[in-house]
């Protein structure tokens, strides 16, 4: 069954974008419809997890994300953030954007190269902090495995959750091909979609938990990235389209 039209679980690229090169190159439909979008808890909610801002010398933003919801949720409890607060962000872009929200000038600043594993050296500079790590309801193994081994004193706070998004104005059978790129886009299409049968539907997946999380829920994995001879997405699919549609 030849591929016509491809549904990518993300919000439309800009005009650059390789996708749309596939689209004109192989005269296929790509659209684009975000599965999951993320949800901020609010001050009431943080208050059952018995967090208390003032309580923190340092914080661990490993997203800008993380950066967002924690200013907002200092803001809507009245905290005022001290300028004596340590701030270890996993990359220098995240470092970056706490500008949205603070004078980054005269302030205790640090970050890592890329990975979370990278901050181990930060912590073992900065051992007497209490730090706060924001984060999702969705939390890798990784981080607290180097938290715990850099013998710190840190407390997880939930201050936002990835939740399926509503996709019921969509026909899900009009596609003959749809990308995920984690584990919850594979659960929002089962929320959205319970009396899904893949049938002639090719599954597309970016990375192994994506991966599991596919043939979890009974589906049948076609297209698989990053791989050697493929190492994005983009790249898989065209591959694939082309060895279908010949």
């Amino acid at each position: 069954m030849k591929i016509k039209s491809i549904l990518v679980s993300q919000p439309a690229p800009n005009e650059s974008s390789p996708y749309l090169e596939i689209a004109k190159k192989e005269k296929i439909k790509i659209d684009f419809r975000p599965f999951i979008h993320v949800e901020g808890v609010d001050a009431k909610e943080l208050r059952t997890q018995k967090i208390d801002l003032a309580q923190y010398t340092g914080i661990i933003f490993t997203s800008k994300n993380a950066i967002d919801h924690y200013f907002r949720l200092a803001e809507e409890m009245r905290f005022s953030v001290p300028d004596s607060m340590r701030y270890i962000c996993q990359s220098e872009a995240i470092a970056n954007y706490l500008q949205k929200h603070i004078v980054y000038r005269k302030r205790k600043i640090s970050f890592g190269e890329k990975n979370f594993s990278d901050l181990a050296a930060l912590f073992k500079k900065y051992p007497s902090e209490k730090y706060l790590l924001p984060s999702s309801d969705v939390l890798g193994p990784e981080i607290p495995k180097v938290l715990d081994a850099a013998n710190v004193d840190w407390t997880k706070a939930i201050m936002y959750k990835t939740v399926a998004s509503d996709l019921t104005d969509i026909n899900i059978k009009d596609y003959d091909m749809l990308v995920f790129f984690s584990h919850q886009g594979i659960k929002s299409l089962g929320i959205n979609f319970p009396d899904f049968k893949q049938n002639d539907t090719k599954i597309a997946v970016f990375g192994t938990t994506t991966q599991a999380a596919a043939e979890e829920a009974g589906l049948t994995v076609n297209v698989m990235a990053p791989t050697k001879e493929t190492p994005s997405m983009t790249m898989a699919i065209e591959k694939y389209v082309r060895s279908i549609n010949k």
